[in-house]
């Protein structure tokens, strides 16, 4: 075979295309997305409706997540998928949530960790490392905001160092604030500088090995620490559900919602789930493919604690997202049809990634609402029936 070249220029991308049989086509919009640009994928985008009460939030000077004002909207959420049912799914919850008054989202935290680790001879060095290194917290930050190292990113501020030993092992969870952006490239860029020009140099112990990332953030990866402390924007969405509601656009009843809750609580804790809901990482990857989000995050973004309590007149429903990890500015956000579609939702540019966090989160709550219903149907029949009809080739 021959090789292809592997750069972005149009020779390059039309050689790759006349290798490969594809039709010329000017992809100089998205040269910069990624490396060997080659062709595009079309995703059919379809769009749901939902009413909900979304907060504005802004960080405080210690990197708390403070709610400063508060609007009830409906906004058109983008769904970017070929699953057959869900856009139809999502939208039978919004319209129950709806019907009940709407949801509500709540951001609760807002964190990203770069998990490092720096290996010392024994298991003593790196108790003393650890202690040095939550002792250097202040003048750690000092170094960051002062230091003239280029690659640094001034965006990426250190809020906390959370240290664990085991063995000679000395794990340093980095955790960050990132503004607007994911934030994945500026926390990775200040988290080597913390290792490289100042713990290494400064250090009361010798460091024989310094890891940059050393897996025990969750980075991409679900995790007891990542669903315990976050790994981006902690949301909370909750409706209270009218037992008309439930009744008439969702076609069950309290009784039954609770049945399965009841049912599938105990099948995640039989099985060792960490995440306990019903199936938030579908509609959680059809609004990040439409938005340009990073897809390698949808497994974590999705991790999720689910809870149902029968209140009076309906049902209590809220679903609790650890880390929902999104970006309104940088990456795939600023390519030609996700900055379409987070400019119709409000949620292009800076000042936004809070209110896309929650629109996520409330899209996920619509679409586990329905699910839900759908599979507390006597048999599940209304679960199996919208696969069956709408599920593409039998």
């Amino acid at each position: 075979m021959a090789r292809l070249p592997r750069k972005n220029d149009p020779d390059s991308i039309r050689t790759r295309q006349e290798a490969l049989g594809l039709p010329e086509a000017d992809l100089e919009p998205w040269a910069k997305a990624a490396e060997s640009v080659t062709g595009l994928v079309s995703i059919p985008v379809s769009v749901a409706q939902l009413e909900v009460s979304l907060g504005e939030y802004e960080l405080s000077e210690d990197g708390a997540v403070v709610e400063t004002g508060r609007a009830q909207e409906e906004v058109t959420i983008p769904l970017a998928h070929t699953e057959g049912g869900l856009t139809a799914s999502v939208q039978r919850g919004a319209k129950a949530i709806a019907e009940s008054g709407g949801c509500r989202t709540y951001v609760v935290a807002d964190r990203i960790t770069r998990a490092s680790c720096f290996v010392c001879k024994d298991a003593g060095d790196a108790l003393t490392l650890a202690r040095w290194i939550e002792e250097q917290l202040p003048a750690m930050r000092d170094f960051l905001r002062n230091s003239d190292i280029k690659e640094l990113s001034r965006y990426a501020v250190l809020r906390e160092a959370k240290t664990h030993v085991v063995g000679p092992m000395c794990h340093v969870l980095w955790r960050f604030t990132t503004g607007d952006a994911f934030g994945a490239n500026m926390m990775t860029r200040n988290a080597y500088a913390l290792n490289m020009a100042f713990v290494l140099p400064q250090a009361p112990v010798p460091i024989e090995r310094t890891i940059l990332e050393a897996n025990m953030g969750g980075d991409k990866k679900p995790s007891f620490e990542y669903f315990q402390q976050g790994h981006g924007k902690t949301v909370i969405a909750e409706t209270t559900l009218t037992e008309a509601a439930v009744e008439r656009v969702l076609r069950t009843t309290v009784s039954d919602l609770e049945e399965l809750a009841w049912a599938g609580t105990h099948g995640a804790v039989a099985s060792g789930m960490q995440s306990v809901a019903f199936t938030p990482a579908s509609a959680i990857a059809a609004v990040f493919a439409a938005t340009g989000q990073d897809l390698g995050l949808v497994a974590t973004s999705s991790m999720s604690h689910g809870t149902e309590q029968r209140v009076e007149g309906g049902l209590h429903v809220a679903i609790r997202f650890p880390g929902i990890e999104v970006g309104t500015v940088g990456g795939g956000t600023t390519l030609p049809d996700p900055a379409r579609w987070l400019g119709l939702m409000d949620c292009a540019g800076p000042g936004k990634v809070y209110r896309l966090a929650q629109l996520v989160a409330a899209t996920a709550l619509a679409l586990e609402i329905s699910a839900s219903a759908a599979m507390a149907t006597a048999g599940s029949e209304n679960f199996f029936r919208a696969h069956f009809e709408r599920g593409g080739m039998r």
